[in-house]
């Protein structure tokens, strides 16, 4: 009865979008006031429903009703509740129900949230978001319906993926739904500005939170992706540059890009057409990657690989939605542009030019992701593009990006000088200069010099900016404090959003050119070496877990004859799918992680042991969540979700050394 009711509530929330999706819009092109407010109250009603079904869905899993077919497919009653439970947005169907919740939900919001909006931008605004939901309600009510029945009833369901039963890919797809989804925002938005043909600074102030909310739960997701992929896959990598993987960073290097220039528009009205270009490629990118997983064109542990006719239900999506608005966009952008109102040297020119540069990057990686999927349709032959072309094409693209980001926040708006900006990195630069050349030399590695002295680089331009702005050294201590509590936390974000992406670029950098591993076959009181540690294996276990069965290997380690902490790495085999997984042992440490894995027996009570040594691993992870803790800190500025003014009490001082006040 509950699942029947989840089904009714869906279909009833198809005709909420519906009516979201025409009524509004209509009201707005003949001034009708009704109509127009009925957005809001559909959208409110559609998010209700859809919540509604989602809720019957989860407490299905949570029951073990293995009369839904997904259920039966994905569960198991022998799985722990809290796997049970996230088992429901673990597969494709209760994936895509909790991709609309999500996308149901954010409409609310605007109607919420937006009375300050004029009317009519807000009523397109719902409109559009409701054509979205009816694509996607559509889609998931005659292609992929979660409340579908099974008959005869099994008496025992399939289980769930092992590799999925994790903590961090219970959060992992929500953040990245709050991410793909969010971006559904400043597309609507987007096609409606175009529509009635105007672009102001409060459209960006509206728009400029969203796509910050959405970029920081992107970052999040992705983040947690890859940690997962390093602890649980037991390859020792993070970052593999699988399709999937790359599915949710495009958009991500979009969103970034589309942040900073939503930024622009607000604050000097310049850009607008390539906001509105970015908008739209945010969220199109946003669907691709929905298509790429669920198309079952791909082979990955990421992929749901479906049914390829889902894929074109939500190709046609991707089309309607990317078509439709550009073709939009191509007919009114003229309408919008905006004669250039700064110089090539100021803060807007190096905003764009970073922009162009995340541009590029995204397409190397869209070259990548796609290029053999269409060798494959056109001839039927397998290539791989893998790791070597990333590294050469994308790698010095994002050290140019990461020397933009430096000398940006050093200049003025509008216009500056070039001599008086240089002049004020002369101290980071050689700083990063310094590091880049010792570590390269100590290291022998050309490519982690760039790495380490590009981060470096942009943590000393950070310094300075902080110093010059706060006017250490030139000011009473007590006045630079002053400084530090008068800024608003939208800069404090930014500060922080950009250490950590320096942070991020030393943790990628180290562990890309120095890592280092050991490679053995070991039994009971053999050991291996990895520079100055010994590995001895102690002991063999036969573990049994809440639904597997475990052999658990310890290791004893010693550092230079130093005893350390044991590791352990275990070989975990799911029967309800027949399916074994490696559990590495894992030492996390602030300069580096000590990563440990354990293959089967080889017959002869041997086992394949691989030790690996990964330099500032978890700078890399550390870094992500920075970047996203700063996005979060600058959305708890008022000032920055409504425009609201800020006084600023500081004494006015003058700006030293050519840096922007």
């Amino acid at each position: 009865m509950i699942s029947e009711l989840g089904l009714f509530a869906l279909i009833l929330a198809l005709m909420a979008s519906t009516a979201q999706g025409v009524a509004p819009l209509w009201g707005a092109a003949h001034g009708k006031t009704r109509l127009m407010r009925f957005g809001a109250s559909a959208a409110i009603a559609q998010f209700a429903l859809v919540a509604f079904a989602f809720i019957c869905l989860v407490w299905a899993f949570a029951v073990s009703d293995f009369s839904l077919k997904v259920v039966a497919s994905n569960s198991h009653t022998l799985k722990p509740m809290f796997y049970k439970i996230s088992a429901a947005w673990g597969q494709h169907e209760g994936s895509m129900l909790l991709w609309v919740v999500v996308l149901s939900g954010f409409g609310a919001a605007i109607a919420v949230f937006g009375n300050n909006l004029p009317a009519t931008l807000k009523a397109r605004a719902l409109g559009v978001q409701g054509l979205i939901g009816v694509a996607f309600l559509a889609f998931i009510l005659f292609t992929s319906n979660p409340f579908a029945r099974l008959l005869p009833v099994p008496l025992e369901g399939m289980g769930f993926n092992p590799l999925l039963q994790d903590p961090g890919l219970v959060i992992h797809p929500p953040m990245l739904y709050l991410g793909y989804v969010g971006f559904s925002v400043a597309y609507s938005f987007s096609v409606a500005a175009l529509i009635e043909g105007k672009v102001d600074a409060a459209w960006a102030r509206w728009v400029r939170p969203w796509v910050l909310a959405a970029w920081c739960f992107l970052t999040i997701g992705i983040m947690l992706g890859s940690f997962w992929a390093y602890y649980e896959l037991g390859w020792g990598g993070w970052w593999f540059w699988d399709p999937v993987e790359n599915a949710s960073f495009m958009p991500w290097l979009i969103g970034t890009a589309l942040l900073h220039c939503a930024l622009v528009v607000e604050r000097r009205h310049a850009l607008v057409n390539w906001t509105l270009l970015l908008s739209i490629l945010a969220f199109t990118l946003s669907l691709i990657g929905t298509f790429l997983v669920r198309s079952g064109i791909l082979t990955s542990v990421h992929a749901f690989a479906v049914d390829p006719a889902r894929g074109v239900f939500i190709l046609a999506m991707v089309i309607a939605a990317s078509g439709g608005a550009l073709t939009l966009y191509a007919l009114r952008a003229r309408q919008l542009q905006q004669p250039p109102s700064f110089a090539p040297i100021s803060r807007e020119g190096a905003i764009l030019g970073n922009n162009f540069l995340l541009l590029v990057a995204c397409a190397v990686v869209f070259l990548g992701t796609f290029y053999p999927l269409v060798i494959d349709a056109l001839s039927g032959d397998k290539i791989s593009v893998g790791p070597p072309y990333f590294n050469i094409t994308f790698g010095p693209i994002m050290l140019a990006v990461t020397a933009l980001m430096a000398f940006g926040p050093m200049m003025r708006w509008r216009s500056d000088a070039a001599k008086p900006a240089g002049n004020a990195m002369r101290i980071p630069m050689a700083v990063g200069l310094v590091a880049g050349l010792a570590s390269g030399i100590i290291g022998q590695s050309l490519e982690g010099g760039l790495g380490i002295g590009s981060g470096v680089f942009l943590i000393a331009a950070m310094a300075r900016w902080m110093q010059a702005r706060l006017r250490i050294g030139q000011v009473k201590p007590e006045q630079s404090l002053f400084l530090a509590r008068a800024f608003p936390r939208s800069t404090w974000g930014f500060v922080i959003a950009h250490f950590g992406f320096a942070v991020a670029v030393l943790g990628i950098t180290a562990m890309s050119a120095w890592e280092k591993d050991s490679m053995a076959s070991l039994r009971i009181g053999d050991s291996t070496r990895l520079g100055t540690r010994s590995f001895t294996l102690t002991q063999v276990q036969n573990v049994k877990g809440a639904n597997y069965d475990a052999q658990r290997l310890t290791f004893a380690v010693s550092d230079n004859g130093v005893p350390e902490e044991a590791m352990v790495s275990e070989r975990r085999y799911y029967p309800e799918r027949d399916t074994v997984t490696t559990e590495a042992g894992i030492r996390m440490g602030l300069l580096s992680n000590l990563h440990l894995t354990a293959g089967e027996d080889n017959g002869t009570g041997a086992f394949a042991v691989r030790v690996t040594l990964h330099p500032l691993a978890m700078w890399i992870w550390s870094g992500a969540l920075l970047m996203a803790m700063g996005g979060f800190v600058s959305l708890s500025d008022r000032r920055f979700r409504v425009g609201a003014p800020h006084k600023v009490r500081a004494p006015a001082i003058p700006a030293v050394g050519g840096v922007a006040a």
